[in-house]
């Protein structure tokens, strides 16, 4: 019997992309010894997207689908697809093309070399923006500084999963998941294959410079408390800094030195009241996250599905 590869894809306003993506996984697999299925992840959209993703589904018997009831975000969509995917590895891709569906035969071979998870390494898009460049590379700076995790420049949420593997993920009820500092935690035997990302067929780019900031504090929060422990040095340093300037205020003191300068003494109030609002707010962050976990919420609700119940 042949083993089973389960594909899973987030879809949020990709109505123009379903059919394309399923079908080049169509050909992918027309020329391997392996069953496959794909599992979509409806995340809230707006478009017609869950309506294209139903009509292609009609078409085949191993097309399915998971209609969230709102968005609740890529990496959740992500995590729903691999708690309903039950074939001997799981590979999950993006809709958009960028994953090159001609990657999937390497990264079952690695897989049958007996590497429990492969990842992908996204080579740099020279055609992209140098702010978008700019942005990413400064993402992974931050993560690897803050974080008790090292991810390489580029790594991507393309990547397939051993059934082992994503057994345990299914163990995970993180409400703010971040899956590829989890993959990289996780440890097993890994394996890393670059690629070139191609073209986007349709839409734009869902990751703003504000999602990537917001992912990467999501990252560094949920794999350590280093910037805690920054806030308590950063403390210190201040403080001893501080007492460096007691001299010169007795001196002015003493011999009548008239000290001039409020705005210099506003910049001052105003860099430490920023500063302790920043600090604050780190603590706020942990502080937050563990308010949300302790709700116990589900972390995703499905509104509909095809999936028969395994």
């Amino acid at each position: 019997m042949n083993k089973l590869v389960s594909i899973v894809i987030p879809a949020y306003n990709e109505a123009d992309n379903i059919f394309v993506i399923a079908e080049s996984i169509k050909g992918v697999f027309a020329t391997l010894n392996y069953n496959y299925e794909i599992i979509l992840v409806d995340d809230g959209s707006a478009d017609h997207t869950l309506e294209r993703i139903k009509e292609y589904a009609a078409t085949a018997e191993n097309i399915f689908f998971l209609e969230f009831s709102k968005n609740f975000g890529h990496q959740l969509a992500v995590k729903a697809g691999m708690d309903h995917a039950f074939g001997d590895c799981v590979i999950s891709m993006d809709c958009d093309m960028q994953h090159p569906p001609e990657l999937i035969p390497q990264m079952i071979q690695k897989w049958e070399e007996g590497f429990e998870v492969v990842y992908t390494i996204r080579e740099e898009d020279k055609n992209l923006s140098k702010g978008k460049r700019s942005s990413s590379s400064l993402f992974y700076k931050l993560l690897n500084w803050l974080s008790d995790i090292e991810l390489e420049a580029g790594a991507a949420d393309f990547r397939l999963l051993d059934q082992k593997v994503v057994n345990v993920f299914r163990n995970f009820q993180e409400n703010e998941p971040f899956l590829r500092g989890l993959v990289k935690w996780l440890g097993f035997k890994q394996y890393a294959i670059k690629y070139n990302p191609a073209a986007r067929f349709s839409g734009k780019s869902k990751y703003t410079i504000k999602k990537m900031f917001r992912l990467a504090l999501h990252g560094v929060t949920s794999f350590s408390i280093k910037p805690l422990y920054s806030a308590v040095y950063l403390g210190f340093i201040l403080s001893f800094a501080s007492v460096l300037y007691v001299p010169y205020v007795l001196y002015a003191f003493l011999n009548h030195v008239e000290v001039s300068g409020w705005a210099s003494v506003i910049m001052t109030i105003v860099f430490f009241g920023g500063l302790q609002l920043i600090i604050l707010g780190i603590i706020g962050i942990y502080v937050g996250k563990m308010f949300m976990q302790s709700k116990n919420r589900p972390n995703y609700i499905i509104r509909s599905t095809n999936i028969p119940t395994r």
